[in-house]
């Protein structure tokens, strides 16, 4: 091993390294501790306000038909048609919102709680649909919604008190 010499001091590379290796990685184990849930947050957000919106334009979402026959369903026939797909709509957008802003979090929580019966009944619903002969799109368009619900159990746990802390 080479070693350089520093005020008649030998310091080995391998240990400046190491040393410098270290600092960085606690430097960003501080960061992502303080960073990473409100940025799941804000990014589950988006994610929310994003297929809500587009549930408001008719014809926009792909999950449009899934959503409305899902709701028609689910409330034995008592909401259908456009009515669930906006209702749909402004839940999500709703979710969305309070996850990007912070305002109103826990009820968009409990909100985002409940909505998630909806969003995942198609799973078992319609699961010949979905994915009886092989995945279909619309089948991974549903199956990416339990990354969603991970991601809330996270921001929900962060958001009724629990916190990352680093190790050491």
């Amino acid at each position: 091993m080479s070693t350089l010499s520093v005020d008649g001091q030998a310091i080995s590379r391998r240990g400046s390294v190491s040393t410098h290796l270290s600092g960085a990685v606690d430097a960003l184990a501080r960061v992502l501790t303080r960073w990473s849930v409100p940025a799941l947050r804000v990014a589950l957000g988006l994610v929310f306000l994003g297929f809500g919106v587009l549930k408001l334009f008719p014809g926009a979402s792909p999950a449009e038909v899934v959503a409305e026959r899902t709701i028609d369903t689910l409330t034995l026939g008592l909401v259908h048609g456009p009515v669930a797909v906006i209702g749909t709509a402004v839940v999500e957008c709703f979710i969305g919102i309070t996850l990007v802003t912070g305002y109103l979090l826990r009820a968009g929580l409990v909100v985002m709680a409940v909505a998630f019966v909806g969003i995942l009944a198609p799973t078992v619903l319609f699961f010949d649909e979905l994915f009886g002969s092989g995945m279909t799109l619309l089948g991974q368009y549903v199956l990416k919604d339990v990354v969603l619900v991970a991601a809330a159990t996270v921001v929900g746990a962060y958001a009724l008190g629990a916190r990352l802390r680093r190790a050491g």
